[in-house]
């Protein structure tokens, strides 16, 4: 008898989103991540959950349809995680003319005719908020309802619930064999460690990695795909509105804008085709000064390259043209060769419809397995056991009940962990009773939960993917987290 019902490669979003839906179902499940979760195109994602304009311009329309469905079950399931934001377009004359994007958010609106969030509309920025950073010449823009998303705390929050169902989520463990009989047999280096491993079914959901765990893991050469790097920009705040920018570029692209924590934006999103070590991915100097120039073409705060703080760069692999469809279906592939062990293939789509895309996945193994029928559209994430609509009323109360904690140390708290802050703040009645500080924000509670419940083994999975207190966090402090981090090691 097999080890396991179901092996994952990949720790990104498709990997983790695969190995929850499959734990739910009553799949034994094992998830194989060579470093850590989200750590590669899941951290580089737009942070965006939305039906997507560009893809309703190429008139796809049930496309797009079915990603404002997945946006409103996010923010049921999702609540911390996915807010809620009004998408600013400014009307720039060089551009589209205003009459195809009213029509288009008209269209926008009647797509998602079952929401709750608010249908578009049109304002005057020259006597409106979101016009103070904006320049001058600029008087009329539309506006309209999609949500941002936390998508590192996603992908680790997918991880946990897979885990709380019975999934062995396994970081730092690189499959380097795998033998395809009528199970599969799986070679693992496991942080440093050689095991055995044997699953009835595989899904390589290994991200820009892909191709060559196809190719030199499994042997079976994966054909007509491209990759691509996605990469942004993180500057000091240019807004003090909780909006999202959205500007047409003069390529016709659009390029977002959107707060990132309190004190940064965070803009993107530009891609090229990428060869070379997904690992070493960085943006190219080329691509930070047209970001930086799509932005100056709208905001009246002027931003150079030597004024970014931080990119944001990940390879990602996309159907090559003999058989893409689009990008935001990604691609996936099943083999069930006769006599053969399955192989699920899945790469590329996006944030919004990675629900989708595994609970499709998972689907296809239910010939070979008994399994429970499709749940996660209406099961939250861990900690998302609330409305959206009370968010503000789960930060005030957190404010309320430890009261060491300040309206913004609340928010990012409740935006990470939800209804399940408890279990890390327990009976507290002063920070000193959380542990060292690191900084104003971290403390020794968080980074030991942390550690223990989420897979966290080195400060940067804290300090970029857990959370984005890197941003904001002195050396010193780093270090000390460092210590910290090793002294508690298991």
């Amino acid at each position: 008898m097999a080890d396991y019902d179901l092996a994952v490669v990949g720790g990104g979003l498709n990997g983790v989103s695969i190995a929850r839906d499959a734990a739910g179902r009553g799949l034994r499940v094992i998830l194989l991540e060579q470093g850590d979760l989200g750590a590669g195109a899941s951290q580089a994602s737009p942070r965006l959950i939305h039906g997507d304009l560009q893809v309703l311009e190429r008139r796809a329309l049930f496309r797009v349809r079915a990603a404002l469905q997945e946006r409103d079950i996010w923010l049921r399931t999702a609540p911390h995680l996915v807010r809620p934001m009004r998408f600013v377009i400014p009307v720039h004359s060089d551009e589209r003319p205003p009459w195809v994007l009213r029509s288009w958010l008209l269209l926008y609106d009647r797509l998602a005719s079952r929401s709750r969030l608010p249908a578009s509309a049109t304002i005057d920025i020259t006597h409106h908020p979101v016009g103070n950073a904006l320049k001058r010449p600029i008087g009329t823009a539309f506006e309209y309802s999609d949500c941002v998303v936390d998508d590192s705390r996603l992908v680790v929050l997918n991880a946990v619930d897979a885990a709380e169902r019975g999934a062995d989520i396994r970081t730092g463990a690189r499959c380097v064999r795998a033998d395809r009989l009528d199970t599969w047999r799986l070679v693992v280096i496991d942080r440093g460690h050689r095991r055995v491993v044997t699953a009835r079914a595989l899904a390589n959901a290994s991200g820009a990695w892909t191709a060559s765990v196809a190719e030199t893991v499994l042997r079976m050469p994966l054909a007509d795909f491209d990759t691509v790097r996605i990469s942004q920009i993180v500057v000091r705040r240019l807004f003090d509105t909780d909006n999202v920018y959205v500007f047409q570029n003069s390529d016709r692209r659009l390029i977002f804008a959107s707060p990132y924590g309190r004190d940064f934006t965070l803009i993107g999103t530009v891609g090229h085709a990428f060869r070379g070590d997904p690992a070493a991915v960085s943006m190219a100097a080329g691509e930070i000064g047209y970001l930086c120039d799509a932005a100056n073409r709208y905001f009246r705060e002027r931003i150079e390259p030597v004024d970014v703080i931080r990119t944001v760069s990940g390879a990602n692999l996309v159907a090559g043209p003999a058989r893409r469809r689009g990008a935001r279906d990604g691609s996936m592939a099943f083999d069930r060769a006769r006599g053969k062990a399955p192989l699920l293939t899945m790469f590329g789509g996006d944030v919004t419809t990675a629900r989708l895309r595994a609970e499709r996945a998972v689907s296809r193994l239910t010939p070979f397995y008994p399994m429970s029928p499709r749940w996660t559209a209406d099961t939250p994430l861990p900690g998302g056991e609330f409305a959206w609509q009370r968010f503000e009323s789960e930060v005030d109360e957190a404010v309320g009940r430890w009261r060491f904690l300040s309206e913004s140390q609340a928010r990012r708290l409740v935006g990470a962990y939800g209804s399940r802050l408890a279990t890390i703040l327990g009976d507290a009645t002063d920070r000193a009773d959380l542990g060292p500080a690191f900084g104003p924000e971290l403390t020794g509670a968080e980074v030991r939960h942390l550690m223990a419940r989420e897979w966290a083994r080195f400060p940067d999975d804290i300090l970029w993917r857990r959370s984005k207190l890197g941003l904001t966090m002195a050396p010193a402090n780093r270090d000390a987290l460092a210590a910290f981090m090793a002294a508690h090691a298991s």
